[in-house]
């Protein structure tokens, strides 16, 4: 168990622990704009379809 406290002490003093956290906020940043960016390109792409669709003529 002392080890363990001593390991965490020593992250939590060093540059490591700030710097994976960083790197994590950005990772969520760009996991979002990612994903703002597909649903706006998905509406535009159903848009599209949708319109191809009106323009087909109806099969008998």
């Amino acid at each position: 168990m002392k080890t363990l406290v001593k390991k965490m002490r020593s992250f939590l003093r060093s540059e490591d622990g700030p710097t994976v956290t960083e790197y994590a906020v950005m990772l969520a940043l760009i996991i979002l704009i990612c994903m703002a960016t597909i649903m706006l390109i998905g509406n535009k792409v159903k848009s599209v379809f949708t319109n191809i669709e009106g323009g087909l003529p109806t099969g008998s």
